[in-house]
């Protein structure tokens, strides 16, 4: 069954009890704007819902699953009843986040090409992760503008590469996340979309009541372990770093150079993201300022 076109998100049910979801702004790499993921949202809210959906698969139009924020336009509460004092842009994403965690529903993510910042959040945040071997998974901003909004590096790649992760921004591959935890498992990038509706299929085979159950046993598990408590901790961090003075003058670069010189002169001495030989990205970036 196809569903009416959104501009930006994609609805179809490809199987069975199995609800896609497309994140359909290609030429943006996917970039989140409030348009795209206010329409997420509101259709993981309907999924959730239906009794007719088991399983939902998020996956990302074009050459990617989803480079980030769309750090060109100025961002605002999905929610729109947030406050937007000090910190809230931070706050209000876990919040988003951990609501995914909370849906009865499971969520898939089906991730290829860039994974990053925003991108990556929206990845942690579902239930499993299938990737292409050659996919790229990163949080830049931490190289510029301050903590990651939702800090699951030392969560879901554990403490030695998460720290890794965290002082450095670099990318880890599709296969490597895998083998770190960040994803369930990889595929040849050939073989995702196929995989993945298969093992939708699959989860869509077990009644739906239980579902919920073993999907919260899983994140009782790992709230137990501290998660929630983890995470919102550390959303606070977030609004400090945009107060120290390397942040200051990156959001300025912002204003000065645009979007896409300010992250080249970011990626500039690694080589990679924006600077690398390919030159296979695009607008991708982490978290918006209220005061940028």
């Amino acid at each position: 069954m196809d569903w009416p076109v959104n501009s930006v998100l994609l609805i179809d049910d490809p199987a069975p009890r199995v609800r896609r979801l497309t994140l359909n702004r290609p030429d943006k790499r996917n970039a989140l704007n409030d348009e795209l993921r206010g329409a997420l949202f509101d259709a993981l809210r309907a999924a959730d819902v239906d009794d007719q959906v088991s399983v939902v698969v998020v996956r990302g139009a074009g050459h990617c699953f989803s480079a980030g924020y769309d750090l060109s336009q100025r961002l605002n509460p999905v929610e729109r009843s947030a406050a937007t004092t000090d910190g809230w842009w931070a706050r209000h994403v876990v919040n988003n986040w951990l609501e995914m965690w909370d849906m009865a529903t499971p969520l898939i993510a089906q991730v290829h090409g860039w994974c990053l910042a925003g991108g990556s959040e929206l990845a942690t945040a579902c239930d499993l992760v299938y990737v292409a071997d050659d996919a790229k998974i990163g949080y830049p901003p931490v190289r510029s503008m301050s903590t990651p909004d939702m800090a699951w590096q030392p969560w879901m790649l554990g403490m030695r590469r998460g720290m890794e992760a965290l002082l450095t921004g670099n990318a880890i591959s599709g296969t490597e996340a895998a083998t770190l935890g960040f994803a369930t498992r990889s595929f040849a990038p050939e073989e995702l979309e196929n995989s993945v509706l298969e093992i939708a299929n699959q989860v869509a085979q077990v009644p739906a009541d239980l579902l919920a159950l073993n999907k919260r046993v899983c994140h009782r598990a790992m709230e137990a372990a501290g998660i929630r408590e983890g995470l919102r901790a550390t959303a606070e961090l977030n609004a400090l770093g945009f107060h120290q003075r390397s942040s200051r003058e990156y959001m300025r670069g912002f204003r000065e150079n645009g979007v896409r010189k300010n992250l080249s002169n970011r990626d500039r001495a690694f080589g990679d993201y924006r600077e690398n030989s390919t030159r296979d990205s695009a607008t991708e970036g982490g978290t918006p300022s209220a005061k940028s």
